[in-house]
């Protein structure tokens, strides 16, 4: 019976690990089923190619990469579908799990106001609005944020001067002298003796061992930030939030390795844009207006991204967000961030320290877990300890470095320089949060729209930054950490104002749950529509076997010319909104895409200059002849989807058909020949390194990061 308290313990830690599970799959629960996510922007296929288009060598912009090589290279092991789902789900899950660890490590919160973190980071207008427009990869950028806001916290908390280690002597006395202004001053001056516990005093390791220890922790810490990047780094967007985010927090003395790490793990697509030149052009300056913020019912622009909602397509939009639930929920959202601002603002925590005698422990006035804390082998993770619970007799915490004893002894150089890492980065996210809202606003405005086009326009890469509602996912930590904080402060203030009586830990205990699924209710109700699948509408199709037939069927060189003309498709299996054709990711050679744009009844140019010279060849009937010195070799005709067609049926009937059923009709164009080999293949091989590179900073930094256990 002794050990219950503290198997409890861990199991109450892993809470919001398991609550963050629950939401996710409540999200994505019809993907759970069998079929492939074909929604807007979202395809996923059976099997995937490495074409000179998935590894970022095409015509357009490497936009996808190196999300596509990725398919390409697991889908010949495992289902392509399964893939694409395992990933959204655990993006999903790491979302809210880290917002939860974000919100423990820097405010010290409790578990109710940990789960209150989680809800705030999944079930929010963002995850709902780009589910439904198809970003599923873009989410795993989101994921990776709060993650690389903690790596970064550790990186600068450990980088601190002075905080690897402290120099004590056997008797447990730190001689070192306090940097006061005094001391700095005089080098002769003297501070008082610090004294630390017996246990710690018996720590007789070599200096050198501590050090190494340290040295570990700094190393993980790094690995975890390459990590981050890596995984975010699935599309150019995701790798720009968590670069961004890591930039404003990682402080100047990280500042270059940051950025070096930045580079190698955005590899893949430098990479392909040095290589094809395809988005180092200057964008359409009309994808400005095309992608600006949007205002939602009641709400303006500002309100609208405040809310974390204002996606450019008023289609891609949960049922709930056209109505006054909309100004409802943003003004719910908005209240409970703003109830924990002055808290994540100015609440000075300590470094994560030991836990109290076990006297003062029995009647620590306070529920949250700073003051009753039990050690992981990470010191700066604390472990939750409910409130009422006692710590076993003989159970000694362990403490990882020295750095994390400065909690328990007098405050000095080390806990000081801990705690500004602390606030600092907490006021970062603040400021960064605020920034995130207000650009992507006036980038909405009539004088920011015309800045942005004449970026665009004569900035190479810059388009990158047209879809500027993406960019409100930087809010996200720190209004998980305010939401947090918010409830925190709530809870201390029912349990004040319940009674006038001193709080009893039953009644903290009570009135931190009470709050928490108070806060957790009025964050879901008024966005019930996010749930299964945002109203059912992210569901699994199927595809037709002709598909998997044509795609048996080419086996000779050449590009492959798709009608009817245009990138999106309503195919009868595929529902109501048009998809993204899935052929280029279907079929096991490069497919032909003008990337132009429908929106809002406008045409966005695409940088496929040859893939509409094809298209036009094709639409007015052009000669065979003509598609094989373009480099066609075949042309595949996608019968039940409307679109234009033109004079197609001459140039079709110069063709040999290969394949034809009631969906598809593939043809072969005589005469084809591949581009020329030398130059290619030397293109593939940097691009495949590219994408090595990529990979071992993913993997590698997964498994130093959770696996490193310094020497003891």
């Amino acid at each position: 019976m002794s050990d219950w308290p503290a198997r409890r313990a861990r199991w109450v830690r892993f809470a919001p690990a398991g609550y963050s599970g629950v939401l996710s799959l409540l999200i994505a629960g019809p993907l759970l089923g069998p079929g492939y996510l074909l929604l807007r922007d979202a395809v996923s296929t059976p099997r995937s190619y490495p074409t000179d288009s998935a590894l970022g060598l095409g015509a357009a912009a490497p936009r996808a990469v190196p999300q596509d090589a990725l398919l390409a290279a697991l889908s010949s092991i495992i289902d392509g579908g399964l893939i694409v789902k395992a990933i959204l789900v655990v993006a999903l899950w790491a979302a809210g799990y880290g917002a939860a660890v974000l919100a423990r490590e820097l405010l010290r919160v409790s578990t109710g106001p940990q789960l209150v973190a989680v809800t705030v980071a999944l079930w929010n207008p963002y995850v709902a609005e780009r589910l439904l427009q198809g970003h599923w990869s873009l989410l795993t950028g989101y994921a990776a944020l709060p993650w690389t806001a903690l790596a970064a916290y550790r990186i600068r908390q450990r980088n601190a001067p002075n905080a690897a280690f402290r120099a004590f002597d056997e008797s447990g006395v730190d001689r070192r002298i306090a940097p006061t202004a005094t001391n700095r001053a005089d080098p002769t001056a003297t501070a008082a003796p610090q004294h630390r516990s017996p246990a710690q005093a018996a720590d007789r390791r070599p200096r050198f061992h501590r050090a190494a220890k340290a040295t570990g922790s700094t190393a993980a810490s790094w690995a975890a930030l390459a990590a981050c990047f890596a995984a975010a780094g699935l599309t150019p967007t995701g790798a720009l939030l968590a670069g961004g985010t890591a930039v404003v927090l990682i402080g100047r003395r990280n500042l270059l390795g940051t950025l070096a790490l930045l580079l190698v793990a955005s590899a893949p697509w430098l990479t392909a844009t040095a290589l094809s030149g395809a988005g180092s052009e200057p964008s359409d300056p009309a994808g400005i207006a095309a992608f600006a913020a949007r205002a939602e019912p009641a709400l303006g622009t500002l309100g609208s991204l405040a809310g974390l909602g204002g996606i450019w397509n008023a289609d891609s939009v949960p049922h709930s967000r056209t109505t006054a639930l909309a100004l409802i929920g943003t003004a719910l959202l908005l209240i409970l961030v703003a109830t924990g601002i002055r808290a994540a603002w100015t609440k000075k925590t300590s470094a994560t320290g030991t836990i109290p005698p076990r006297s003062a422990a029995a009647t620590a006035p306070d529920t949250e877990s700073a003051t009753t804390t039990t050690h992981s082998t990470r010191s700066t993770a604390p472990t939750d300890i409910e409130p009422g619970t006692t710590i076993p007799t003989g159970r000694t915490p362990h403490v990882e470095s020295d750095a994390a004893i400065a909690h328990s002894t007098k405050p000095g150089a080390e806990s000081t320089a801990i705690d500004c890492a602390n606030i600092r980065i907490r006021r970062a996210l603040l400021t960064l949060a605020a920034a995130a809202v207000v650009l992507p606003a006036l980038g909405a405005t009539a004088w920011g729209m015309s800045v942005m086009e004449w970026l665009v326009a004569n900035v190479p890469g810059t388009g990158l930054l047209r879809d500027t509602q993406k960019y409100v996912a930087l809010a996200m930590p720190a209004y998980a950490l305010c939401a947090a904080a918010g409830c925190r402060t709530a809870a201390r203030w029912f349990t004040t104002a319940a009674s006038t009586e001193p709080p009893t830990r039953n009644s903290r205990t009570t009135a931190m749950s009470l709050t928490a699924a108070l806060f957790i209710a009025l964050l879901v109700l008024p966005l019930f529509d996010l749930a299964w699948g945002v109203g059912n509408q992210l569901r699994p199709v199927h595809y037709p076997v002709s598909w998997q037939q044509v795609a048996d069927r080419i086996d000779g060189p050449g590009d492959i010319a798709v009608l009817p003309g245009g990138m999106f498709r309503k195919f009868p299996y595929s529902g109501k909104v048009p998809v993204l054709d899935p052929a280029p990711r279907m079929l096991p050679r490069d497919v032909l895409q003008t990337g132009e744009l429908p929106v809002h009844g406008r045409t966005v140019a695409g940088e496929g200059a040859s893939a509409r010279e094809v298209e036009s060849v094709l639409l007015h009937g052009g000669s065979a002849r003509q598609l094989a010195d373009l480099g066609v070799g075949w042309v595949l005709v996608e019968r039940t989807t409307p679109g234009p067609l033109g004079e197609s049926k001459a140039t079709l009937a110069q063709l040999t058909t290969v394949y034809t059923d009631s969906e598809l009709a593939l043809y072969r164009v005589p005469g084809s020949t591949d581009r020329p080999a030398e130059s290619h293949t030397t293109q593939r091989v940097i691009a495949y390194a590219a994408h090595l590179i990529w990979a071992a900073l993913l993997i590698g930094g997964l498994l130093l990061g959770a696996l490193w256990r310094p020497p003891a």
